[in-house]
């Protein structure tokens, strides 16, 4: 196997090891779409209980759902990583019944912190929000048979 196909086959090792533990992004109704190393893309339906008071999708929801994509692109090397800082600003609301896509991906950074970029974009092309992460790598394995890459 190639240096790049494993590094793919370990990416995707990682995120399905890290969604089948994680019943928030279940609860959530998050597919992961796509995945590669230090990126991944998920994707989601706003349900009606997923609104606030004012009738639109509550930004914990959006912050969540960016958040996870952030979580799956950062642990592709196949070692926890764990986020120390985010940020979000958002730019056109969400309601009910709107698929919204997270897409995640490494901006730059070092062996321990490094920084990533989430577009949200909903299922006409809009950008409803942009969230910046930084991340801290530890030097824990996320898959325990695998030698982690970082």
């Amino acid at each position: 196997m190639s240096d790049g196909a494993r590094t793919q086959e370990r990416a995707e090792r990682s995120v399905a090891t890290m969604l089948r533990e994680d019943a928030f992004s279940r609860w959530l109704g998050l597919e992961v779409v796509r995945v590669a190393p230090d990126a991944s893309a998920v994707r989601m339906t706003v349900r009606p209980e997923m609104l606030n008071g004012f009738g639109v999708c509550h930004g914990g929801v959006t912050f969540a759902l960016a958040d996870s994509a952030l979580a799956f692109a950062s642990n592709t090397g196949g070692v926890v990583t764990l986020s120390v800082e985010n940020s979000i600003a958002y730019h056109e609301p969400v309601h009910a019944g709107d698929v919204l896509t997270a897409e995640a991906e490494a901006e730059g950074g070092g062996r321990r912190l490094r920084f990533f970029r989430v577009v949200v974009r909903r299922h006409d092309g809009a950008t409803v929000a942009i969230f910046r992460g930084t991340v801290y790598t530890t030097r824990r394995p996320l898959l325990p048979d695998d030698e982690p890459q970082r």
